[in-house]
Order: structure tokens, then C-alpha cells, then sequence
């Protein structure tokens, strides 16, 4: 009896991250397909054209990233058809999800992924199982 609780409490501290669909809540991605990548140094890291006029007076500390990168999986079909960059979009509610580059992407961060499989927070719950 011992045991079970042991392994119970041990399961209720492991919960794992996993990411939704906003629109039809259908699991898209979990936390160990997650791509890690260091951050970069911001706004620095883009062309003058694509930087906030306001960024390079004030030092600012670079922001959060607005996206994820995560392995690529079955049910991005334009990767299973051969396709070398496509939106990304819900199996479910065919919400536009993403982006992905088998040459890569740029995070918001400033960091460059090599190839890349963007995954927008703002649409995605994440939720812990």
C-alpha cells in the first residue's frame, strides 16, 4: 500500500506540458518535441527595416519569445507531402497554427532555427496533464 502512494505522488508532480488548439482545444504538440533554442539579442539581430524606432533608443531587455519550435509530426501534412515551407494548420478546425522552413526561421528572440517548425503561443493553450 506503501508503494502506491509513493507512485501516485510521484506521477502528480511529473505533470507534462502539453499544447492545444484555442479553437478546438485538439492536442498539437507536448513538451519533450519541444525544440530549445538560445536567446538571441533581440531586436539587434533584425534588419533596420523590421525594428521598433523606439527599441534602439531605450536598451530594453529582448522579449519573451511569441512562438515555439518543435519537431516535425504526423499531422503536418505539408511536411508529409514534400513541402519545403507551408502554413502550419489544425488537423481539426484547419486554424492557421504556425509556419515551418526546412531553411529556417527566425524566433522573435533574434535566434535563428535550423529548419524550423513555428508554433504561435497566441494560438495554442497550454495545459498540464
Amino acid at each position: 500500500m506503501a508503494e502506491t502512494s509513493i507512485s501516485e505522488s510521484e506521477t502528480a508532480t511529473k505533470s507534462q506540458l502539453i499544447y492545444r488548439c484555442k479553437k478546438c482545444r485538439r492536442i498539437v504538440a507536448s513538451e519533450d518535441i519541444i525544440v530549445p533554442h538560445e536567446r538571441g539579442k533581440g531586436e539587434s539581430s533584425f534588419k533596420w527595416s523590421k525594428r521598433n524606432s523606439e527599441s534602439w533608443d531605450n536598451k530594453k531587455q529582448p522579449a519573451d519569445c511569441t512562438s515555439i519550435f518543435v519537431e516535425p509530426m504526423k499531422w503536418m501534412q505539408p511536411v508529409q507531402e514534400g513541402q519545403v515551407e507551408e502554413k502550419l494548420v489544425c488537423m481539426g478546425c484547419k486554424a492557421r497554427l504556425g509556419y515551418f522552413n526546412w531553411a529556417g526561421l527566425q524566433c522573435s528572440c533574434g535566434a535563428w532555427i535550423n529548419p524550423a517548425f513555428q508554433l504561435q503561443k497566441s494560438k495554442l493553450d497550454e495545459c498540464y496533464m
